[in-house]
């Protein structure tokens, strides 16, 4: 009995001076990476290399209540945010070969890179890994082409059994990291509903599943942990300004985590991150083959994550 003595006087020391800090647990995730015209390539088959650069500002961090969190410092408590800078490099290939049920087969890899900024940055508390690559996803996908209609295309989908590999940077002695140290399943449906010929509706639909981190945030003073299951979703809607050149828009993404994360294998009370991020964004076709995305966000209903404003550019290339 006794060797669990400095185990459990630890934790106790740990929640005297952590505030519950039960949630982020979950992945980096595309919360806004993507959004109009999403249910294809905009080019057809081939090779497409797309860069995004996101930047993530006042994220002030929340707890499962959605009140602030107060970290302590040698003044005291106080309100803590975390800025973060975010590039995404993505290599797509589509075939033009039908597969199964008519989907034609496709691979997409994704090495993302991060830096964070936490203020206070001299908190008791928390602290920031310094920036490094974050972790590998990589997915084998099925596009279906376009379903036509009289004035244009209808409705466009892909399905893709997209894996986070746990090869970022990461230290459990950091709450924040560029890599998650854990394998994730986060597969996805994404569409879009040509409403009429200049209007679009898109959305990507993700469901995600996360595997044990065996070496987890050492205030835990654990073995494991393991964060709870998810869906998350992408969602945008735009009309054409300029024929074949402009569309506008407002884009959107919502989290909601179903079940609480664990830590040796007990449930961790109101753990579950969610968030709504909703703002304008717009897409700007240069020629068939090259594009860029501009999306802004803003946050609210916020538990056990930070809230704040995101800005996203995402320009897209097709070789051809």
């Amino acid at each position: 009995m006794d060797k669990y003595i400095p185990r459990v006087l630890g934790l106790c020391l740990a929640c005297l001076s952590v505030p519950p800090v039960f949630g982020y647990e979950l992945p980096a995730l595309n919360l806004g990476f993507t959004s109009f015209v999403d249910g294809a390539p905009p080019a057809g088959p081939g090779w497409y290399v797309q860069q995004y650069v996101q930047l993530y500002r006042d994220g002030g961090l929340k707890d499962g209540d959605g009140k602030d969190l107060r970290l302590p410092t040698p003044r005291g408590f106080e309100r803590s945010e975390v800025d973060v800078d975010a590039s995404l490099t993505q290599v797509i290939y589509q075939s033009d070969q039908p597969l199964i049920w008519g989907g034609k087969w496709g691979m997409n890899a994704m090495i993302p890179y991060a830096g964070f900024d936490l203020d206070p940055d001299d908190n008791l508390a928390l602290s920031a890994n310094s920036a490094g690559f974050g972790d590998l996803l990589i997915g084998p996908f099925l596009q279906w082409d376009p379903i036509m209609g009289p004035n244009g295309p209808r409705f466009v989908q892909r399905v893709e059994l997209q894996m986070i590999l746990p090869t970022g940077k990461y230290d459990s002695d950091d709450a924040l990291n560029p890599g998650s140290n854990f394998f994730s399943f986060n597969p996805y449906w994404s569409a879009t509903a040509f409403l009429a010929p200049k209007w679009t509706l898109s959305w990507r639909l993700h469901y995600l599943w996360n595997a044990k981190n065996e070496d987890p945030w050492k205030p835990y003073l654990a073995h494991d942990s393991q964060a709870g299951q998810a869906v998350h979703l992408n969602f945008a809607t735009a009309y054409e300004i300029l024929p074949k050149r402009l569309r506008l828009g407002i884009n959107g993404y919502y989290l909601k985590q179903l079940e609480d994360s664990e830590v040796d294998g007990t449930r961790l009370s109101d753990s579950k991150e969610q968030v709504l991020g909703i703002g304008p964004g717009l897409v700007y076709h240069f020629s068939p083959h090259d594009h860029l995305f501009v999306n802004g966000y803003w946050e609210s209903n916020v538990e056990n994550r930070p809230e704040g404003s995101r800005f996203n550019i995402r320009y897209v290339h097709h070789f051809h």
